[in-house]
Formats: structure tokens, C-alpha cells, sequence
């Protein structure tokens, strides 16, 4: 596991799932990806976010073999730290994309659901086949996947445990956007590149106000907007921005981030 950025996307991070052939996400990968997502969220040079797991496979799922012989008094002690570290992308105070290509399964999936946007390879396979084990999904998947697509969608995908191609993804709204495999990553960098000169504290107040006002009746989510809409009078690209409007019309702001 990886937290790389390259000269030819300033401003973009990419968390690289690194665990050949699948990605099995074992404890240590957890762990890593935990660490990363931290690190995205503290370096002030990572303005947004990809989480990518190479051309072949975003993440086929957890380390069964790790869990196999694990006792209920086991799990019970590490299961809040497994959804934890597979939903640590969406901690993130910045815009994520997970670039998908390949399998996308069982935690593997779970890690791309705390993505703000998904890009898929038309040869992505999404699925949350935990059922088929004798579990449910216990990354964040049954929560993140209803508020995704609906809890009917999410609960046919939960008890079949079947795979969902990537046309039905991107119909069901699964996905976000469906390119060649060859172009996931490529797509997701411009994506996520279109953030590097933005006004970030902006992004981060918008983002929880979209994350914390679902969780909330709608009265008490326009509270959570009217305060962190206020709150963004006092940074400097507020400033910055709105003379840059008076003065010289939209979209030509350069921010500074505070």
C-alpha cells in the first residue's frame, strides 16, 4: 500500500492497493490503507484523492483464509477496526475516486463505496458476495450500497451475492462513469486533477455537508449547511474569491487553500 504523487498531476494523490494477484485485503493492507487515508487527509500538497489497485483489480475482498479459523469473541474484538480501515476513504476531507478495473468484491468494493465517485473499466465486476460465505458484508457495504442504489437494489446484491457487470453498475448508479479499462486510471487522475487549484476548505465544508446532512432529517441537515456555509466568511479564498468574481468575472480565482 502506497500514497504516491507524480509531477505530471500536482495536487493529486494516488492510494495504490499493492497486494498481488487479487489485493486480498488482510489485516496489514487494512492497517496501510488506514495510514494512507490519514496521510491523504493531513498533506496539504493532496488536494484530491484516487484509490486504484493496479489494471488488473481494484480488490477481491478480504484474506478469507485469515478469518477462517476466527471465533466470535475474535471478531467481535476487530470487527469495528475492519470497517473502519475499509471505510477510511471516506474520512477524507477531499475529493476521492476510486478507479476500478477488474474484480471489485467484498471489502474490495466496500473501499470503493467510500469513494465520492466511481470509474470503472467496462470490464469491472462489482459485487458484495460475503452471503455466500455465510456473512453479510461488515466493511460498511450494507450501509454505504442502500444509500448508493436503494436498499432494494443493495439487498438483491446482498443475498445473491451475485457479481454485477459494468453497464448494470453505471445504470443502477453503482458507477459513475464506465471508459476502457486501459483508460480508468487516467480518467480518475483528470478527474481528481480538476481539484488542484480549488478553494479545498470549500470542497471539505461541501462534502460534509452532503455526508452529514444524509444521516439527518432535512431540518437538521440545512442547520449543519447554514453553519458551515458561514463559517467558509472567515477563510481567505472566500475573499479571494468573490473579488476575483467583482473584479474579473467567474472562474478566474487563484486560491490559496485557506
Amino acid at each position: 500500500m502506497t500514497l504516491e504523487t507524480s509531477d505530471d498531476h500536482p495536487g493529486v494523490g494516488t492510494i495504490l492497493l499493492n497486494r498481488p494477484p487479487m489485493n486480498a485485503l488482510n489485516r496489514q493492507v487494512q492497517s496501510e490503507l488506514a495510514a494512507a487515508a490519514a496521510a491523504a487527509t493531513d498533506r496539504d500538497d493532496i488536494k484530491a484523492v484516487v484509490v486504484y489497485g493496479g489494471p488488473k483489480v481494484l480488490a477481491a475482498g478480504a484474506d478469507i483464509k485469515e478469518m477462517n479459523d476466527m471465533t466470535y469473541p475474535e471478531m467481535a474484538k476487530v470487527a469495528g477496526r475492519l470497517q473502519s480501515a475499509l471505510g477510511s476513504i471516506s474520512e477524507i476531507p477531499k475529493p476521492t475516486v476510486a478507479a476500478i478495473t477488474g474484480y471489485a468484491l467484498g471489502g474490495g468494493l466496500e473501499v470503493a463505496l467510500g469513494a465520492d465517485r466511481r470509474i470503472a473499466g467496462d470490464n469491472a465486476k462489482l459485487g458484495v458476495p460475503e452471503v455466500l460465505l455465510g456473512v453479510i458484508p461488515g466493511g460498511g457495504g450494507t450501509q454505504r450500497l442502500a444509500r448508493l442504489v436503494g436498499p432494494a437494489k443493495a439487498k438483491d446484491m446482498i443475498f445473491t451475492g451475485r457479481f454485477v457487470g459494468a453497464d448494470e453498475a453505471l445504470r443502477i448508479g453503482l458507477v459513475d462513469e464506465v471508459v476502457a479499462p486501459d483508460e480508468v486510471y487516467n480518467v480518475a487522475l483528470a478527474w481528481a486533477g480538476q481539484f488542484a487549484n480549488a478553494a479545498s476548505v470549500a470542497l471539505a465544508a461541501g462534502k460534509k455537508a452532503v455526508d452529514q446532512g444524509l444521516g439527518v432529517d432535512l431540518a437538521t441537515g440545512l442547520k449543519i449547511e447554514e453553519q458551515l456555509f458561514a463559517a467558509l466568511f472567515a477563510t481567505e479564498d472566500r475573499k479571494i474569491g468573490m473579488e476575483s468574481f467583482v473584479e474579473n468575472g467567474p472562474g478566474k480565482a487563484r486560491f490559496t487553500g485557506k
